[in-house]
């Protein structure tokens, strides 16, 4: 890892992860990072002592009204819990209902961490892998999380974690690649005033995936202008980061990831294909700006190898597209054994940021700023542990019960049950 990546991690997770004794045994072999990364998958992550007696998942139903999508759990003693799918979900209800469903019902939500692992091979579902599985996989285990939270009166952080980060740092997301640069400024600048955002995420390269041309590759030299742009706009306390959606061939990466140190952005987000696990590891190599990938992972093979190999320094799972929090936290843990910080992607609709909040206040090895696109929502719920705003660049995890957040009854009482 070149120096520069390494001050990043240490300024940015702090002591208590560098001190992991394979961080600073860089010429232990490969085979014992990938046994010490084989042994923390192996650990449950669910905190089973708060439950004495079993939960029975008695029903297990997926509502609708309106686009909007809701899964509802319900314990044979009565307990329940309520979870927001992403809006994706209007095209993966099948694997909801056909392929998950069935599998969870009658199961002890005590075991989650083991039928997370199992549900992978019922009816084969491994063939489902990558979003299709993960999202409503993910929804699913946000409700029996949010149910076991209500029941054990602790906030779902405490469940899969513990309380490390009340209070989460923000960068503000923005899109508008397609624009030309003064468009694509002046609505950067209206994101940002909105809210109290103290940094700043921006897109790069030509990813053009809002159009049907399949030539379009974007405005030349777009990138260029934008990199300097922003940041003299902005100046130097606003932290900044640049994502490409693996647009970039690992020399174009390496070409823009130089441009990107020279304006000290913080890190470079998917530089290359993301499932391009060696060429990954190639820019990494040959850059000391820290470099970011994950969100488009839907197995522990690529933050593994990435991790054992040391080819990535941000690790970002995404909690609707990986499959959930425990899937996720299992990701973290394994970045902290090496020293690497993790921030997760915040996928868009529903509640995301509501769940990445409760995950992100768990990882001691939590990254500085993580992802925010707005507060946004068509979901009526109410809050009383957090005012749920950007209070100087951080907003407060909820500490209530489950999720930490209660829906309108009334609201709920609208969504039908969506039959197989």
């Amino acid at each position: 890892m070149k120096s520069g990546r390494r001050r990043f991690l240490s300024s940015a997770i702090g002591g208590a992860v560098a001190a992991q004794p394979l961080q600073s045994a860089p010429n232990a072999s490969l085979s014992a990072r990938y046994r010490k990364l084989d042994e923390i998958l192996q650990q449950p992550v669910l905190k089973k002592q708060f439950f004495s007696t079993p939960v029975i998942i008695e029903s297990l139903e997926l509502l609708h009204m309106d686009g909007s999508y809701l899964c509802r759990v319900r314990s044979r003693d009565g307990a329940e819990g309520i979870s927001v799918a992403h809006s994706t979900m209007n095209t993966l209800y099948p694997i909801f209902l056909k392929n998950l469903q069935p599998f969870f019902l009658g199961k002890d939500a005590r075991e989650l961490d083991l039928i997370l692992e199992k549900v992978y091979l019922y009816g084969f579902n491994f063939r489902f892998n990558g979003i299709s599985l993960g999202l409503p996989l993910a929804t699913i285990e946000f409700a029996i999380l949010d149910m076991l939270g209500r029941m054990a009166a602790k906030p779902v952080a405490e469940l899969i974690g513990g309380i490390h980060n009340r209070e989460i740092g923000v960068y503000m997301a923005t899109e508008w690649r397609e624009k030309p640069v003064e468009e694509s400024l002046k609505l950067i600048q209206g994101a940002v005033a909105e809210y109290d955002i103290h940094a700043l995420k921006i897109k790069i390269g030509g990813l053009m995936f809002m159009t049907k041309d399949m030539y379009a590759v974007g405005p030349a030299g777009r990138t260029e202008q934008m990199i300097p742009l922003v940041r003299k706009t902005f100046g130097d306390k606003m932290a900044l980061y640049a994502d490409s959606n693996s647009f970039y061939s690992v020399p174009e990466a390496i070409r823009v990831g130089r441009l990107l140190e020279k304006y000290k952005y913080v890190y470079f987000e998917e530089p290359v294909m993301f499932d391009h696990i060696d060429e990954i590891k190639q820019v990494a190599d040959a850059l000391t700006i820290p470099i970011a990938n994950g969100e488009q992972d839907y197995s522990f093979y690529g933050f593994r190898w990435l991790i054992a190999n040391d080819g990535i320094d941000i690790v970002q799972p995404d909690n609707y597209y990986f499959g959930g929090l425990i899937r996720s936290m299992k990701v973290a843990r394994m970045a902290a054994a090496f020293g690497k910080s993790v921030v997760p992607h915040m996928s868009g609709g529903g509640l995301g940021f509501l769940y990445n909040l409760q995950f992100v206040s768990a990882v001691p090895n939590a990254g500085v700023h993580h992802e925010f696109k707005t507060f946004k929502t068509n979901v009526r719920f109410e809050c009383k542990t957090s005012p749920l705003k950007v209070v100087a660049g951080k907003i407060t995890a909820p500490a209530g019960p489950g999720f930490g957040v209660d829906f309108d009854p009334d609201w709920v009482r609208k969504h039908q049950t969506v039959k197989a």
